[in-house]
């Protein structure tokens, strides 16, 4: 654990307060000692039986999706759209821009880039990685489409929790036909670092409510922890995910740094939910749920 007084971490934890639910969120929500070893080399080893595992299950692990070099053109292309040098795409922070002074404080403060295929052609190249493609393509039976672009960053001394949840939950995933997230590690992603974390199976259960908690997300009381299984990763490895899967990332308490390209892709046949079935399937609107 950090120490509540390291400047760093109020970047995304205000106060002590916050820094101990953080900590209690961390040791109460996930668990790390059922870790994924199922692992396939290459996205060219993809098989059939493994598009069974994946809608079975809901996911699957890519040791090397990208290479090397992919991976280093990618963390420049994250650092140039941080530095300004590289333009267009739109960048999340959690702390006010004015008072964001040096290029540390500005990595220090960034939790998202979004909106890079269009304007960032090195990131735009990994979502559109052949293999990729090519494995979408025997996931969906059909051509796949890039549906929403991220790169998900979690500093170190303090990178805040992605709490649990549904990737078809957010608006712009609400399909009526599975969305695949493409979840690629840019650097180590480990069990002290924000690894990814998933419920096998959760995706059988449908769209479930998400609350207004500390993000938009499933209620704590409803996660089956002693389900959970961590998915360290080396860099270029990929998580292969299912839009309803139950997935989070705990807080990155550690001095690395964890950053994540994520792509999501609908089937080119794919529609929009309207907004009476998005609220039936994922708020509590109709449900009267509460969390």
């Amino acid at each position: 654990m950090v120490d509540a007084n390291d400047d760093k971490t109020l970047y995304a934890y205000r106060n002590e307060e916050e820094l101990e639910l953080a900590g209690s969120i961390a040791k109460t929500l996930y668990r790390y000692d059922q870790v994924e070893q199922d692992r396939i080399p290459t996205m060219q080893h993809l098989t059939e039986e493994h598009v069974k595992q994946f809608w079975s299950r809901g996911y699957l692990v890519v040791e090397q999706a990208l290479s090397a070099e992919e991976v280093n053109r990618s963390i420049e292309a994250i650092m140039d759209i941080l530095s300004g040098s590289s333009i267009g795409s739109r960048i999340q922070f959690v702390r006010p821009q004015s008072e964001l002074k040096t290029f540390e404080e500005v990595e220090l403060a960034a939790r998202k880039i979004h909106g890079f295929v269009d304007h960032e052609p090195r990131l735009r190249a990994i979502a559109h990685q052949p293999a990729v493609l090519e494995a979408l393509r025997k996931l969906f039976g059909e051509e796949p489409e890039v549906a929403q672009d991220q790169a998900i960053l979690k500093p170190p001394a303090g990178g805040a929790e992605k709490p649990w949840h549904q990737d078809m939950a957010y608006g712009a995933l609400a399909y009526d036909k599975a969305v695949i997230g493409m979840w690629f590690a840019l650097d180590p992603a480990e069990l002290d670092n924000g690894c990814m974390h998933v419920i096998p199976y959760s995706h059988r259960e449908g769209g479930s409510p998400h609350f207004a908690v500390r993000d938009w997300q499933l209620c704590d009381r409803a996660i089956q922890v002693e389900r959970d299984i961590a998915i360290p990763l080396k860099p270029g490895g990929v998580l292969i995910f299912h839009g309803l899967l139950h997935h989070g990332t705990p807080p990155n308490f550690s001095a690395k740094r964890r950053r994540s390209i994520q792509v999501h892709y609908a089937p080119e046949s794919a529609q929009k939910l309207s907004p009476k079935e998005y609220k039936r399937m994922f708020t509590n609107e109709m449900t009267n749920a509460e969390c």
